[in-house]
């Protein structure tokens, strides 16, 4: 080493350092040692270009500010790997070291660790605390940007809350914020000091830029074009108005290379941020710059990292959110207006230096109605790597974690189930092989893909496939997984970021696997076998078989292909998909990525799936018996049953039932009378008489079926036995007497009641009813019998539930209407005193 570059150096850090110490955050760090000292925990609310990311651990590890160091390191978490290398170096800038000496950092695939500070993202400490709970040699751990409410950063916070309680009562805690919404932290923390730090923002002028004319929302991943052009519109009336850099948000890397192209000719060099760049990249943002630049960014520049020399802020108003259809097994990112918060947080980005601008592409009432904050992840997210790590810690409900919001219970269903099949828990308890899968720092379908596929096809080829799998390549790769895993082989130095990380992380995999088999059995495989066994066994449930135009996922969800699919031209029998997602309104998924397999892959890398069971159904009409071998919905071969179990086919014969209706039983006259007779007296008397109806009577079906095996066997059915057995002996005795099918008139006709209407009717000709006084009462003499009296030709003449009433006031006017059309039949001025016939006067002698 060069001492006296050394010297320089660390003469040059102590310069920067010292300025670095006039940030606000220095007035409030003797609050925070004096919380930490008497309570142990403490919630610090600074918020952004305060220097808490930066200069708070620094002093708690007594290498700022003065001060005695808290005892062991300094641990500090951040959501993302970006920030951790940024505050990382930016914290090693400030003594004069490179990162690796005081301070060090730790993040998926870069370990270089500190003497006095360390910082990691999230997703690595809780790799640490499952295999070292203690935190050994770690003194003060700070959870920074806890407000972003990653669910990485809430599981690591409940997951110290149990060490601090059960283990390590000295060890530290710093819930470090941007936000003033503090209390749910000082609660979670056990009531701790809230140590605040005023803003040293400089103000900000709000500048409302909407577009023109009103654009479509964001559907799905797609965001309109004529909203990236406003914004790059925007972007360069920023620059012609106003002095400084211009940081401008996007909601993805899509619409940041889409914008960078509209800037072609700006005067300013154009820079893109987000967490698929390059390193160096990153770097050349995060660093000072002598000319003009335009950053384009994606959340990853709200809260956690400082961009100099920005003085303006464009904010497209746009953010990705995940989203998961628990009950396809589809998870994806959605565009989705950002919050009033997160429009804050960037806001705030133009004040850090001096007096700045934000320009927002929506209108001052359109802010209004903006969500307060964002959704917080665990609401959001698939649960399975967060549940699997619950379990790992011993508490697989996660009903005893202090997290600031539960996790929704049918999102951890569908976790549990998913961990089940992987072999990841039993009864209620994590397994050897779930542990090992969560040490692997993957998904745990991913890690199973890995620790599995390494075993069927060699751990190399497993471990570049699951990288890419963990990192998918950019959309312009196409769907075609195989060939763009053979491009990225192809390539002997990395061309691009995403290159170099599917490299670097297919590395890392590797050499997580340990003494891994070289290969399958035999010969290298092909890559579209190799490719779809590790595909297949990431997302068992997503294998497809080929369905009229698109597809049948394993899991029941239809598919299809893409417009302009690399795959479609082969029409494939069988896909391995790797990402699918379902766009809004739609019932069938939409493939991203997939793998062309064979059928013997779809068993081999499913086989949890497979299952052959007798299946009687009704099916096109009649009861289908079949012995079918599936691969979850997926039907593979069926042959016919000869000897169904007597109850599936009793059930099928139901379904038919319910689906067809109790038509397809033989409804005689008699029987349909019967029905309505016992219908009426249920209405009228209630219980115990029988309820008849469609609802009713399929309740009792399986009662009837006895010995029938198909549709005919149904028609045999003696439905007006089977309704009289509904009856007990007293009912069936006072049926008759109660509603009898037919009543005697006064001529000696037995006429029958129609008992089909809303109240029984007795339809008789006019004549047979002379001197009757009173049809009879029903249902024990609770319902007047309604009597249509007829004209000698069978029509209706009158209505009445009172014949006296009839005879004395109605009879007059029907006798004056019909006697002339009707001279033959009798019409008696007085019928009360008349004799009832059903005869002409001839026939009748008169």
């Amino acid at each position: 080493m060069d001492f006296r570059r050394g010297g320089r150096a660390r003469q040059t850090g102590a310069m920067q350092l010292s300025a670095a110490e006039s940030l606000p955050v220095h007035r409030a760090v003797p609050a925070l040692r004096a919380a930490l000292e008497g309570h142990g925990a403490a919630v610090l609310s600074a918020p952004p270009g305060t220097g808490k990311t930066t200069l708070v651990p620094l002093a708690l590890a007594g290498l700022a500010l003065g001060g005695p160091p808290a005892a062991g390191k300094v641990l500090v978490l951040e959501p993302r790997r970006l920030a951790a290398r940024a505050a990382a170096r930016r914290m090693a800038w400030l003594l004069g070291e490179r990162p690796g000496g005081s301070v060090g950092v730790t993040v998926r695939g870069e370990h270089r660790p500190g003497t006095r500070v360390d910082v990691v993202t999230t997703g690595v400490v809780l790799q640490r605390l499952q295999s070292d709970p203690e935190l050994d040699g770690v003194g003060t751990v700070i959870l920074d940007e806890c407000h972003e409410r990653h669910l990485d950063a809430d599981t690591a916070l409940a997951f110290l809350l149990d060490v601090r309680a059960a283990l390590r009562p000295d060890l530290r805690l710093v819930a470090a914020s941007a936000t003033a919404d503090t209390g749910p932290w000082a609660r979670l923390l056990g009531g701790a000091p809230v140590v605040e730090t005023e803003a040293a923002l400089h103000p900000v002028q709000t500048v409302w830029a909407p577009p023109e004319r009103p654009v479509p929302p964001p559907h799905g991943l797609r965001v309109d074009p004529a909203l990236l052009a406003h914004v790059a519109a925007t972007v360069r009336r920023a620059l012609a108005e106003r002095d400084g850099d211009v940081l401008c948000f996007l909601p993805g890397v899509g619409e940041i290379a889409r914008v960078a192209g509209m800037l072609g000719g700006v005067e300013a060099d154009v820079l893109q941020i987000h967490g698929q760049a390059r390193r160096a990249a990153q770097d050349a943002v995060l660093a000072p710059a002598p000319g003009r630049r335009v950053v384009l960014a994606t959340s990853v520049a709200e809260s956690s990292l400082t961009v100099p020399g920005v003085r303006v802020v464009v904010d497209s108003g746009l953010a990705r959110e995940p989203r998961t259809d628990h009950a396809r097994g589809l998870g994806s990112l959605t565009t989705v207006r950002a919050s009033r918060a997160t429009a804050e947080q960037r806001a705030g980005r133009a004040g850090r230096e001096g007096p700045g601008t934000v320009y927002r592409c929506w209108t001052q009432a359109e802010h209004d109605r903006l969500p307060a904050r964002p959704r917080p992840e665990i609401e959001l997210a698939d649960l399975t790597g967060f549940a699997l790590q619950a379990a790992c810690w011993g508490d697989p409900g996660a009903a005893g974690l202090a997290l600031p919001d539960p996790p929704p219970p049918a999102a951890m269903d569908a976790a549990r189930e998913a961990l089940h099949a992987l072999g990841a828990v039993a009864g209620g308890k994590v397994t050897d092989r779930g542990r090992r899968l969560a040490r692997i720092g993957l998904h745990p379908r991913l890690a199973r893909a890995l620790v599995d596929g390494a075993a069927a096809v060699g751990g190399r080829a497993a471990a570049e496939v699951v990288a890419l799998l963990s990192e998918p390549p950019p959309r312009a790769a196409g769907d075609d997984l195989t060939a763009a895993w053979r491009a990225l082989r192809r390539r002997g130095r990395p061309a691009d970021a995403h290159a170099a990380r599917w490299r670097d992380e297919a590395e890392r995999l590797r050499r997580s696997l340990g003494d891994a088999p070289p290969g399958g059995p035999g010969s290298a495989p092909a890559d579209d076998r190799v490719a779809g066994t590790v595909v297949a066994l990431a997302f068992p449930e997503r294998v497809a078989r080929a369905r009229g135009g698109g597809y049948l996922m394993a899991s029941g969800t239809g598919a299809a292909l893409a417009d302009g699919s690399a795959l479609a031209g082969a029409r494939p029998e069988w896909l391995a998909v790797a990402a699918a997602d379902r766009p809004a309104g739609s019932a069938s998924a939409r493939v991203r990525q997939a793998v062309v397999i064979g059928e013997d892959v779809a068993r081999s890398a499913a086989a949890p799936l497979l299952e052959t069971a007798e299946e009687v159904a009704w099916r096109n009409g009649d009861v289908a018996a079949r012995r079918v071998e599936r691969l979850g919905a997926i039907e593979l071969s069926a042959r016919p049953l000869r000897d169904p179990d007597p109850g599936l086919v009793r059930a099928a014969l139901l379904d038919g039932l319910r689906a067809e209706g109790l038509g397809l039983l033989t409804w005689t006259p008699g029987a349909v009378a019967l029905r309505e007779r016992l219908a009426f007296l249920r209405g009228a008397l209630g219980e115990p008489w029988p309820a008849v109806d469609d609802a009713a009577l399929l309740e009792r079906v399986p009662e009837w079926l006895a010995g029938a095996r198909r549709r005919s066997d149904l028609a045999r059915v003696d439905v007006a036995g089977v309704l009289r057995g509904l009856l007990p002996w007293d009912l069936a005795k006072r049926l008759d007497e109660y509603a009898p099918e037919r009543v005697e008139v006064p001529s000696g006709s037995r006429i029958r009641v129609d008992y089909s209407g809303e109240r029984p009717v007795l339809a008789v000709k006019l004549q047979e009813l002379f001197g009757w006084d009173a049809a009879p009462a029903l249902a024990g003499g609770r319902v007047p019998l309604v009597v249509h009296l007829l004209s000698p030709a069978g029509r209706p003449a009158a209505v009445t539930a009172d014949l006296a009433s009839f005879w004395r006031e109605g009879y007059r006017a029907v006798r004056a209407e019909l006697r002339g059309r009707y001279p033959r039949h009798p019409w008696p001025e007085d019928p009360s005193t008349a004799v009832p016939t059903k005869r002409t006067k001839r026939a009748s002698g008169s």
